[in-house]
């Protein structure tokens, strides 16, 4: 087992064991979860929030393609880069219509095959995508983020500059298991956030028994 593999296991254990097991972003409207992969870009979550509540619950594809470009722009102005995202959220919704809006039978589809497609979508990245396929779909797509990238720096990974392969390597270290991948993403977040800002809050940090940076911290 190589060094970089037993550091993502330790730390995914420290946080686990720091955090306990809870269910990040609860929802089981599915189609919900993936406009809000869109609109949370470049935002925060609150923001995103208020443009999904703008859009009526429950969210309706068919009300949402049936909506101008205008008035999906202006219903979700909260999430910022409305204009953008309005487009990006017509060409999801055009792209889930083939499949009638059922989730069943995108998860019926080889996960390989679905990344693809969701990737081909205008607006759609590989953290976007990822998010979809593991809140929405339930397919096991560990999420890579800033706070990923931040978290796992600051402990002393050499951090893969590519999106892919830094997934690629997560996945290596962590069995592909949805509700893990889906729990972990959320322990970044929420560790990324709570303790692991831009100015990192090293002293009472989970994390401090790994991490070079929080043990140069502490000692200053």
């Amino acid at each position: 087992m190589s060094e970089a593999v037993t550091l993502i296991q330790q730390v995914f254990e420290s946080l686990e064991r720091h955090y306990g097991y809870y269910q990040w972003w609860p929802s089981d409207d599915h189609y919900e979860i993936m406009l809000g992969a869109i609109l949370v870009q470049n935002t925060n979550w609150r923001n995103a929030e208020q443009a999904l509540l703008n859009l009526g619950k429950p969210l309706d594809p068919k009300l949402i393609a049936s909506l101008s470009l205008e008035e999906l722009a202006q219903a979700i102005r909260s999430s910022g880069y409305y204009n953008q995202k309005a487009k990006r959220l017509k060409a999801l919704t055009e792209w889930f219509a083939g499949f009638d809006y059922r989730i069943d039978a995108l998860r019926a589809m080889e996960q390989a095959e679905l990344r693809k497609q969701l990737l081909a979508i205008n607006g759609i990245g590989g953290e976007t995508a990822d998010v979809i396929l593991v809140y929405a779909v339930g397919k096991p797509s560990f999420v890579i983020d800033a706070y990923a990238r931040r978290i796992f720096e600051r402990v002393g990974l050499d951090v893969p500059k590519s999106y892919d392969a830094f997934r690629g390597l997560v996945e290596q270290a962590i069995t592909p298991d949805t509700q893990r991948y889906a729990h972990y993403h959320g322990l970044m977040v929420d560790h990324g956030q709570q303790f692991c800002n831009p100015t990192p809050k090293c002293d009472a940090c989970p994390l401090n028994r790994l991490c070079a940076l929080g043990q140069t911290n502490i000692t200053k």
